[in-house]
């Protein structure tokens, strides 16, 4: 049997996209998943997106990184709400499921998207570096010049030290200026560097928050695949009213054999 599938990207940060609300799609079948977003034998993709039913809230996001692990992705949920006005599921705001609960979204006229991500209440702020969970855990180190990082060797050195190799993590390497930040990532689950991750530009937003003790603000992050930005707010638990905001954009369609 062949579906269609949907190719959408933010910033370099690419996904297949499956409309599943028939439950057509064997979500048990790894070795398939991998094989979708594998560059050299598949469609090529950071990740694989299914579109669900879900009671009371628009739809149910179903991501699974390009080895079939499964996470919260803020630039696969940015494109997922691109790809459910494109099925005309919603308009111009989406209440939707993800790996880490609920989350609220806009999209404008332009495919601009803001994504509303989830307090964060603890972030660890260490010799040279940050740790804070934004739907998915990052490792933020502050470098003179993102371009002279080795991203996959230093990111892969970090990913699987002692401390991270059982859970993961992904590590973001960042430039912090005084009104932006230059970034780029080594992603876990993809297993090398990735053109932009959405929950490691917030994480890197927030620990530049944090080094600069601002109260509130918006900041432009540069990742290698474009420019996102985020917004939000301090209070004496940590950082809410958080919004990772950015392009999320059509690549192409096609068929697949399932």
């Amino acid at each position: 049997m062949k579906i269609q599938f949907f190719k959408y990207q933010g910033t370099g940060n690419d996904f297949v996209m499956i409309d599943n609300r028939d439950n057509l799609f064997d979500k048990d079948n790894i070795k398939f998943i991998q094989q979708l977003c594998d560059r050299r034998f598949g469609i090529g993709a950071d990740g694989l997106i299914l579109i669900e039913n879900v009671e009371g809230l628009d739809f149910n996001m179903v991501y699974y990184n390009s080895d079939g692990s499964q996470s919260f992705c803020g630039n696969g949920s940015r494109c997922a709400v691109a790809f459910a006005k494109f099925l005309g599921i919603i308009e111009s705001q989406a209440y939707f499921n993800s790996t880490d609960g609920e989350h609220e979204a806009w999209i404008n006229v332009n495919g601009e998207v803001s994504l509303k991500m989830h307090d964060v209440k603890t972030i660890e702020k260490g010799d040279g570096f940050y740790f804070i969970n934004t739907g998915s855990p990052h490792y933020v180190e502050e470098v003179g010049n993102v371009k002279d990082v080795d991203v996959y060797e230093r990111g892969k050195t970090i990913r699987y030290n002692d401390r991270f190799k059982e859970e993961g993590t992904n590590v973001n390497f960042v430039k912090y200026n005084a009104e932006e930040i230059d970034i780029r990532t080594y992603e876990r689950g993809v297993e090398d560097e990735t053109l932009s991750c959405g929950t490691g530009v917030t994480a890197a937003a927030l620990s530049w928050a944090d080094k600069f003790k601002l109260a509130s603000g918006k900041v432009k992050v540069n990742s290698s695949g474009g420019e996102l930005s985020v917004a939000f707010k301090r209070n004496e638990n940590g950082f809410n009213d958080i919004w990772l905001i950015g392009p999320a954009t059509y690549v192409f369609n096609g068929e697949i054999e399932i």
